[in-house]
């Protein structure tokens, strides 16, 4: 990253789409400079994304690089955007779409991404043996050609020297697959196999990261402070090096596009460590991007850019422009109450740092699989913001010191290196959770869990966990209860046993079954391994727990780890009464001497069963939503703090409130009434 410092990004920023088809005419014909920006500061935004080169690969300014747009009736539609927006302060980034670019593709069929099905990637049907017509999607670019990468740095260099831009915004990054001959050639070169999906990913980022490294190098060079941002949909949990050539982050994460509502604050809570100023996304579409005509509720917005303030980001929401050039003015009512909201707590989110007791290692970063995030990783995430308990996402690189707890979810292996932070962690103090395989090697445990052998996974499917309410949680049964997922056979030594697996009578076979889904638990048969442990301040669990509450959200897996956790932190620093569906999160303002506490209520409901994915075709998903949100009430938190705080107060309102301070030092705040989010200030602490 250069030396020359980046202007902090703003806190209510649009992303405006602008990817129009050669058939439309007029366009950009209704665009009235006043009336977009009047429209703009109404709904309180303060910057905008706006289009330099669109995925059908026309530009939308007069350049000597690419093509303009043939049927653009203004000869410099971004010009006319940016000197508008200027002129109300309202910053104004620019957008190159990169490997989506249907016009090199068409002129350059050569430098076009070849899938490893021996088809053009992204334009293949599902069944090509029933192929009824050519499919309407993006034709994907390679980035391992040279003279495509010229020739997107020749455009970035062209945006920033003609226009006044704080910064460019780098669309669609991805990582395809690729089997052209010339990455074939390179992966050949560096040892890689093409036929290995492991190799052909490792060639994709290799090549991603020069073609950034080949950019980011030339525009920080020549424009001193340029913010540079490269997007995939997906924030890759690889350490600050892999961010080494960005300015900061954008976090695209559209809860109804397919992302969910518990994908961003998984992201953020890696984001936030890292350092870096970064931006949440969501959209005011009703799916997702290409939407005309859809539009998301109010306080489906105001929900989700007040989460997205609470774990230290900055706000953005997607809108896509008509053709014709006319801004939408009912987009803008939606969004204007949620930025207005936002621009008068914009006080207490500056410099706010995150306070979070517990960290999740990531296990993507021990299993990259792309642009996506790992289900265990996932998993946790989700339960630990339904137990409200604050978090932060680390990967492999970051230091546990600043935590009280760990989280190894399922599959994290242990090295040697990696056993000596851990062992050193837990002798100053610090507590761990592992599951399933994390922590198992050849040679039996890389930790010392007070467990004797392990042999292997168990052989009933499914078995069943028999659990001791009174010293686990005494939210699970006493009886046993079914584990849809593979546990480990655990010999117990010193460890204290909390939970122990059973078996079924048997498994299921067209031979011997029983009932619809498996077969019972065998009543009389004795324990077949250790299910829960507790050893020394680490806890283990002989399942990949948090991959079986992502895909079954079971419950009774969520309070194995509240009792866990319990035993091992049992005074959190933030317990709360919200349900499960609310969210927390609490931050250190240390400049303004205060603690902000964010309270969150909104609960999204599946309401799309079959909505059709953006980018595969045939396939579905389902669609989360907010339509309306109740209040609820009262809501209590309490707090440990530092110190007995001078006051409490609502940070929109300036309103004091109801607290007190408990027996055991602790901070008690009541909310009577908490619709959708509240910010609480505690001054001086």
């Amino acid at each position: 990253m250069p030396a020359t410092p980046f202007k902090p990004l703003r806190y209510r920023q649009i992303h405006l789409d602008f990817h129009t088809s050669e058939h439309i005419p007029g366009v950009g014909s209704a665009f009235d400079p006043d009336d977009f920006v009047a429209t703009l500061k109404a709904a309180n935004v303060d910057s905008i994304t706006v289009f330099a080169k669109c995925h059908h690969g026309w530009s939308y300014y007069p350049t000597k690089v690419g093509k303009p747009h043939p049927q653009m009736t203004r000869p410099d539609l971004m010009g006319d955007m940016i000197k508008a927006c200027a002129a109300a302060d309202i910053e104004v980034p620019v957008y190159i779409s990169v490997q989506w670019d249907e016009l090199t593709a068409r002129e350059h069929p050569e430098w076009r991404v070849m899938a490893a099905d021996n088809h053009f990637q992204h334009d293949k049907p599902d069944d090509i043996s029933s192929l009824k017509q050519l499919s309407p999607a993006w034709h994907t670019i390679c980035l391992n050609h040279q003279g495509f990468r010229d020739y997107i740095l020749a455009q970035a260099r062209e945006v920033a020297s003609n226009y006044k831009t704080p910064g460019l915004f780098f669309d669609i990054v991805l990582t395809p697959g690729c089997v052209c001959s010339a990455c074939i050639g390179r992966m050949i070169a560096e040892g890689l196999d093409p036929e290995n999906a492991d190799d052909r990913l490792k060639n994709d980022e290799a090549v991603n990261e020069e073609f950034r490294r080949y950019i980011s190098d030339a525009l920080f060079a020549e424009y001193p402070g340029l913010r540079v941002f490269y997007n995939c949909g997906h924030i890759h949990k690889q350490g600050q090096k892999r961010f080494a050539t960005y300015s900061h982050l954008e976090l695209e994460s559209l809860p109804t596009g397919g992302w969910g509502y518990d994908h961003f604050p998984s992201s953020a809570r890696y984001a936030a460590p890292l350092g870096f100023d970064f931006l949440g996304q969501t959209g005011k579409f009703h799916t997702s991007w290409g939407e005309f005509g859809g539009f998301k509720s109010q306080q489906a917005l105001i929900y989700e850019t007040a989460q997205m303030v609470a774990l230290g980001a900055k706000c953005l929401v997607g809108d896509q422009l008509h053709p014709n050039g006319a801004i939408n003015h009912d987009t803008y009512k939606s969004i204007a109450p949620a930025y207005e909201r936002i621009a008068k707590l914009e006080p207490y989110l500056a410099g706010a740092k995150q306070v979070s007791e517990i960290a999740i290692l990531a296990a993507e970063y021990y299993h990259p699989v792309g642009a996506r995030n790992n289900q265990s990783d996932d998993g946790a995430a989700q339960m630990l913001q339904e137990l409200k308990l604050p978090f932060d996402v680390l990967d492999g690189t970051a230091s546990f010191d600043p935590y009280r707890l760990v989280i190894l979810p399922d599959s994290i292996p242990i090295d040697a290196e990696l056993a000596a932070r851990l062992d050193s962690f837990v002798a100053k103090g610090g507590k761990l959770i592992l599951s399933g395989t994390s922590g198992l090697n050849d040679d039996g445990f890389a930790l010392d869990l007070g467990l004797e052998a392990a042999k292997g996974p168990v052989a009933f499917n499914p078995s069943y966990l028999r659990a001791d309410p009174d010293a686990l949680d005494a939210g699970l049964p006493a009886s046993p209860f079914v584990m849809y997922g593979t546990g480990e056979t655990i010999v117990s030594g010193a460890a204290t046993v909390l939970a122990s697996i059973v078996p079924s009578y048997f498994n299921r076979t067209y031979r011997h079954y029983c009932s619809h889904q498996h077969t019972p638990d065998d009543p009389t048969a004795g324990t077949i391994g250790a299910g829960v442990t507790e050893y020394r301040g680490i806890g283990y669990i002989a399942f990949p727990i948090f991959e079986m509450y992502h895909a079954y959200g079971q419950p009774l897996y969520k309070y194995i780890v509240r009792g866990l956790i319990r035993r091992l932190m049992p005074d959190p620093v933030l317990e709360t009464d919200l349900p499960s569906s609310g969210r927390v999160a609490l931050a250190h303002q240390a400049a303004e001497n205060r603690h902000v506490l964010h309270l969150l209520y909104g609960s999204p409901q599946v309401r799309g069963k079959a909505v059709p994915t953006a980018f595969e075709r045939g396939q579905k998903r389902v669609l989360e939503m907010i339509e309306d949100i109740p209040a609820i009430g009262p809501v209590t938190a309490s707090l440990r703090l530092p110190a007995k705080p001078g006051r409490i107060y609502d940070a929109m309102t300036g309103a004091d409130v109801d607290w007190r301070m408990l027996d055991d030092g602790r901070v008690q705040v009541t909310l009577p009434r908490l619709h959708i989010h509240s910010a609480l200030v505690l001054e001086g602490v």
